[in-house]
């Protein structure tokens, strides 16, 4: 019988990326596993036939061969390996590996750590001018009672029965054969008959570190600081990983930031408004004075550069933005009533005091002239 294209096997474009293959593969290998349907004989066909379309396919080389000379390049190849050849091994692996529990190749050894992240609070003046900060993080670090072998001091781990040393294990799956990481030993290829009493066997104990993390000036939330082989210890003797100290900026009481500007709201009464003159406003390294000219609306925005944040990655400091709002003043006695009120009817019917009022009830009389007509 002619062997289907294999393009046409698993479903995709001659031009298709490694990606695109693999993930039909496995969309085609997961409808005809033989497992999944027991009662079809045809399913173990298509699956052997996907099997062997990936097989060359998944390989640059092969596929090479393939794309130039079809089957006939390829003939000596495809399949070679059988079910449970070395080829295919290699692409079970990596393919279905998270489905069946499949671990690694070989035995575990010496591995990276794990990262650690930890949450740092600051207020907006310490992350704005930077500082020095002591914080302290659990962490795992090697026993130092056994020297990190888990075995009691004296006693020495043995090589792992099940699995000869290696860590791994070899499991059927139906046609396949799967290595998976040996569960008698975790995957360390040892067994500890007599476990240290100070880690139980781990070979790692939890500690508390005191870490000094100098941030930088011009901070914000979302930066983050990493401080290399700070992490937790890596298993059967590897290094560190790393610690990565997150920032987080408290709300401010004036302040609101965003990126290099601040901005802040500045209460002003309505006499200052209307004549104007100098308000003293904070910036974080100290007041200044802001000079409002006569007849300032409530709303108006005010610039001082240079009074903002100077960014983390370089770059001049931004500008404060001062927004002046007009304050309502309260708890008046009957004698500011009655100077506030004779100062209304000074203005009565005299359009030029108040130009957007005006305008505004001139437009609410066009909106509703239109309406009638």
């Amino acid at each position: 019988m002619a062997k289907r294209d294999y393009y046409e096997v698993l479903g995709v474009a001659k031009g298709a990326s490694d990606q695109e293959i693999k993930k039909a593969f496995r969309r085609v290998a997961m409808k005809y596993h033989p497992d999944r349907n027991p009662d079809n004989e045809d399913a173990g066909e298509k699956f052997k036939e996907a099997q062997e379309a990936y097989e060359i396919l998944g390989d640059q080389e092969k596929k090479a061969a393939y794309d130039r000379f079809g089957h006939a390049g390829v003939d000596g190849n495809a399949g070679a390996g059988g079910f449970g050849g070395a080829g295919f091994s290699d692409v079970f692996g990596d393919v279905f590996g998270d489905i069946f529990g499949g671990g690694g190749r070989g035995r575990s050894g010496p591995a990276r750590g794990s990262d650690l992240r930890y949450d740092l609070q600051l207020d907006l003046e310490d992350a704005v001018k930077g500082k020095t900060v002591q914080i302290e993080i659990p962490t795992m670090v090697h026993c130092e009672t056994c020297d990190g072998s888990g075995a009691r001091p004296g006693t020495s781990p043995t090589s792992c029965n099940h699995c000869g040393g290696s860590g791994q294990i070899r499991m059927s799956q139906g046609f396949f054969s799967v290595q998976q990481t040996c569960p008698h030993c975790g995957g360390r290829g040892q067994i500890i008959s007599d476990p240290c009493g100070d880690c139980h066997g781990q070979g790692v104990v939890e500690e508390r570190k005191t870490l000094s993390v100098k941030i930088p000036p011009g901070v914000d939330t979302g930066d983050r600081i990493r401080l290399a082989g700070k992490g937790e210890v890596g298993p059967n003797g590897g290094p560190a990983g790393d610690l990565y100290v997150q920032m987080h900026v408290r709300d401010h009481a004036i302040f609101v930031r965003d990126g290099s500007h601040l901005h802040c709201e500045v209460p002003i009464s309505f006499a200052q408004a209307a004549l104007g003159g100098e308000l003293e406003v904070p910036t974080l390294s100290g007041k200044v004075k802001l000079k409002v000219p006569h007849e300032t609306q409530s709303g108006k925005l005010f610039r001082l550069r240079g009074k903002g944040v100077a960014p983390v990655r370089g770059g001049g400091a931004g500008d404060l933005l001062c927004r002046v709002v007009l304050e309502t003043p309260i708890n008046l006695s009957a004698k500011q009533r009655e100077l506030l009120e004779d100062f209304d009817k000074s203005l009565a019917g005299k359009g030029k005091h108040s130009p957007r009022t005006t305008s505004w009830f001139d437009g609410v009389k066009k909106f509703f002239d239109n309406l009638t007509n």
